[in-house]
């Protein structure tokens, strides 16, 4: 069998962990293989191996049956690997052609020849339905967007072996179903594709062969069409995994936050959020649905201090937070998962310990008058990575230093742990694997058995439906219906997302 990609017995280690113990990867030619894995399980650190950004302990790689020695990214490049990593790394301020030709510019004298790069990126983006607007600015564009510019950056170097590491973790579900159409364009042409993924839908939809890892262990290579999401799930965390969240009944009682009116701008200063009435009580999940861009980060921003709000009212316990400073309104009774980890969750370059008490440091236990108490800080997070299972070779060890879905486990377990009167989850569960979000949804769950005020925004219309006790429905800044999750379905709801009234929905 002739593989494009051959990788023998990796070993690499880091200080406490063992990340990749004598893994073998062998990829076709003209497949999409899919490297599936729990968060931290090392997937994303064995293609940082192929990539060149690490060194392998011990191992061998080969490329076109051929044996050589990755030692950075350029060599990689060089041997027609191409990466596009889960943190995009693109220049805001530049065009999309300037960031694709960025290191290897096209020069014309002693200038960068951009038109003719232009020509060339439009001519990429035609050729596999990228449609990407080479002049446009990497900040004017979307997510899903940006990620196509990055597939473009390695297809401009002539990628054959393309790894895409979580490449639908920030898409919606529209743009997941296009780069999925892209991916299957690209092995038609020839291109060979490693998908690091925990998303066993989209495994089973495009992936031809799947390798599993556990725990930085190979654990099987299996032919998707040959296997089942319930089979995948098991290999992955090894156990049965349950797929529905089991509840009873909501019970809800008093309101806990109020939003009336609420009219919200952007940084462009368009109304974003416009006479937006929403209101969330002690013991229910409210989730809203919708496309994004349509207000929902503006209106999560408004409500946790983010963002000035024009008009309108906030109320949280009957009491206005609005345009309080963050601690302020978290000194109300709010915890907020953010939809960005690294700009608003995390302290990147500070140790786990210390981002579990970012909201807290200032208070007791954690600090006395001018001191902080760095025993209670760090027992404290002893405690939660351990109940919230989050994968780190020590509380010690800096958030940069984590998978995503751990740094995303350790924020969840900071906010709820503050058991909060209203807890807000922005896509909670993104980046996270079967089995965590398992254990996310059974602990947001609790949180609303326990009395508290839940309000959820997820782009994945499944855990909207299989979570909320009510459904509200995002429309061009307002809340356009409020459904029951048994009374509709995901046909209905996205009708409601895309701007149909209710009865047009059901007509």
């Amino acid at each position: 069998m002739d593989y494009v990609i051959e990788m023998l017995d990796i070993r690499k280690e880091f200080p406490g962990v063992v990340a990749n113990n004598n893994i073998n990867l062998q990829v076709k030619k003209g497949e999409i293989h899919a490297l599936l894995g729990e968060n931290g399980a090392g997937k994303s650190t064995l293609m940082n191996v192929l990539f060149g950004i690490y060194q392998p302990e011990k191992g061998q790689i080969r490329v076109q049956g051929k044996d050589v020695n990755i030692t950075s990214p350029n060599i990689a490049n060089d041997l027609g690997i191409g990466m596009v990593h889960q943190h995009f790394m693109l220049v805001d301020t530049f065009t999309v052609t300037e960031n694709i030709v960025l290191g290897s510019e096209p020069k014309k004298g002693l200038k960068v020849n951009i038109e003719d790069a232009e020509k060339e990126v439009k001519r990429i983006s035609d050729q596999y339905g990228l449609k990407v607007d080479p002049k446009a600015l990497v900040r004017d564009i979307s997510v899903g967007m940006q990620q196509r510019v990055e597939i473009l950056k390695m297809l401009y170097r002539k990628a054959d072996i393309l790894i895409l590491d979580e490449p639908t973790a920030v898409l919606t579900p529209q743009e997941i179903d296009e780069l999925i159409q892209i991916m299957k364009s690209l092995v038609k042409e020839g291109k060979s594709i490693i998908l690091i993924t925990h998303k066993l839908n989209e495994i089973m939809s495009v992936a031809d062969r799947c390798t599993v890892i556990r725990r930085g262990e190979g654990i099987e290579t299996v032919d998707v069409s040959q296997s089942s999401t319930s089979e995948l799930a098991s290999m992955m965390v090894g156990r049965d995994v349950s797929f529905k969240t089991e509840k009873t009944e909501a019970t809800p009682k008093e309101p806990v936050l109020e939003v009336n009116d609420l009219v919200v701008k952007d940084i462009r200063n368009v109304d974003m959020v416009r006479g937006l009435n929403l209101q969330v009580r002690k013991g229910e999940i409210v989730g809203i649905a919708g496309v994004d861009g349509n207000g929902q980060s503006e209106l999560i921003e408004a409500i946790t201090g983010l963002r000035k709000a024009e008009s309108g009212k906030i109320l949280l316990n009957n009491q206005s937070i609005m345009n309080l400073k963050p601690r302020e309104i978290y000194n109300h009774g709010l915890s907020h998962i953010p939809q960005d980890r690294h700009k608003y969750g995390l302290v990147l370059d500070y140790p786990v310990a210390e981002n579990m008490v970012l909201q807290t440091y200032y208070q007791k236990p954690f600090s006395s008058k001018w001191s902080l108490n760095f025993k209670e800080i760090y027992n404290h997070a002893k405690r939660l990575i351990q109940e919230y299972d989050v994968r780190t070779p020590s509380e010690s060890t800096l958030a940069r230093s984590l998978s995503g879905g751990n740094q995303q486990k350790a924020i969840i377990g900071r906010e709820v742990d503050r058991s909060p009167d209203l807890l807000i989850a922005v896509q909670p569960t993104r980046g996270l694997d079967v089995g965590a979000i398992e254990f996310i949804h059974k602990k947001l769950i609790e949180e609303r058995d326990k009395g508290r005020a839940v309000l959820l925004v997820s782009f994945e219309l499944d855990e909207i439906m299989n979570l909320s006790d009510r459904i509200a429905v995002i429309y061009e800044g307002e809340i356009v219906a409020d459904v029951k999750p048994h009374e509709t379905n995901n046909d209905e709801l996205g009708l409601l997302m895309a701007g149909s009234n209710k009865k047009e929905g059901e007509a």
